[in-house]
């Protein structure tokens, strides 16, 4: 290990020492409190790039949950959805759930860079990742909470999981459960988390199937609501326009609130992996669709929680991985 490395190790031990993780919270060796001294200004600097970047595209705060989500889901919490193919690897960009849809890295790569000027060799980015997460929902109108840091970055990736892990939007209820599960996600984590799609958009694609073919018989998806499957039919043509996108929320798309399940309830879901909440015989995620849908306090405060355990899904701590220099390269 470099001298370097060795006193950034022993001053995160320090610091864990200073401010330990309460018993209740099991972090599993992630503490909100890490930077405060080794990095006191990253929440600001993270906040303020943030801000910038929604202000010119407000799309991006949807983008940028997305990518942490799609980081999580691979091999866990490592930032190895940033990288680029080397000879080593194929990038995860490229895997089919993440190529022409994923967006958002020239956001991490500003505030990777800003903070490298203040604190180099300091912030991974698989923080950095968790932390534009949980600020992009933020400066969307959605709940704080407390993000547990100390994630080091994977010095791999992996392309077939990123095929295989990251929920397809035809998903059924159970696919969409057993996904979760693998990753140690509950229903209520994925009814909670599926909320997420309060903000952003989806390709024609994503959906298609939905408005022309849902069971192999020519037909439309019967719980398509006639005006809003009407409206879809202009945006996504039977051939061609597969990257037309449309709101999943198409009623509030770029404010964080509990619109969605409102939505879900009143047959204007926009993707399969929506609907099934719904209507997927299950009766767990059915009631808590309803739960958000009246109750927004209750929808915050499972999101906030289901957030910070997705994001402590196989970190890599202590002296796994390392703190990249570069989001897109390892060391």
């Amino acid at each position: 290990m470099s001298s370097l490395g060795l006193v950034m190790f022993i001053l995160s031990c320090a610091i864990f020492q200073a401010f330990p993780v309460s018993s209740s919270n099991n972090y599993g060796g992630l503490f909100p409190e890490l930077y405060q001294i080794s990095c006191p200004q990253a929440n600001e600097i993270v906040m303020s790039v943030l801000e910038e970047a929604i202000s010119k595209d407000p799309r991006m705060a949807a983008s940028l949950l997305r990518l942490h989500f799609h980081d999580c889901f691979v091999q866990g919490c490592d930032a190895s959805i940033l990288l680029d193919k080397n000879s080593a690897f194929k990038s995860e960009k490229e895997a089919g759930p993440n190529k022409n849809s994923l967006r958002g890295y020239e956001v991490i790569d500003e505030i990777k860079a800003k903070l490298e000027q203040v604190c180099p060799h300091t912030v991974s980015c698989a923080d950095i990742l968790a932390l534009a997460a949980r600020d992009s929902v933020v400066l969307s109108g959605g709940p704080y909470w407390e993000v547990p840091l100390g994630r080091r970055d994977s010095k791999t990736a992996n392309f077939n999981k990123a095929n295989i892990n990251i929920p397809a939007p035809n998903s059924t209820i159970q696919n969409l459960i057993n996904l979760f599960n693998k990753q140690g996600l509950n229903e209520q984590d994925l009814v909670a988390l599926s909320g997420g799609h309060t903000i952003g958009m989806a390709r024609c694609v994503s959906f298609k199937q939905r408005l022309y073919n849902q069971k192999g018989d020519n037909l439309p998806d019967v719980t398509l609501e006639k005006t809003y499957y009407n409206g879809l039919k202009s945006i996504c043509p039977t051939s061609g326009g597969d990257n037309n996108i449309s709101p999943l929320d198409v009623a509030s798309p770029v404010r964080f609130d509990n619109t969605y399940f409102k939505l879900l309830l009143w047959g204007k879901g926009l993707l399969n992996s929506d609907e099934v909440l719904l209507t997927g015989n299950v009766k767990k995620t059915k009631e808590l669709v309803k739960s958000y849908a009246e109750n927004e306090a209750i929808f915050f405060s499972h999101f906030a929680k289901s957030m910070v355990k997705m994001g402590n899904i196989n970190p890599l701590t202590e002296l796994k991985g390392e703190i990249r220099k570069n989001c897109r390269r390892i060391n």
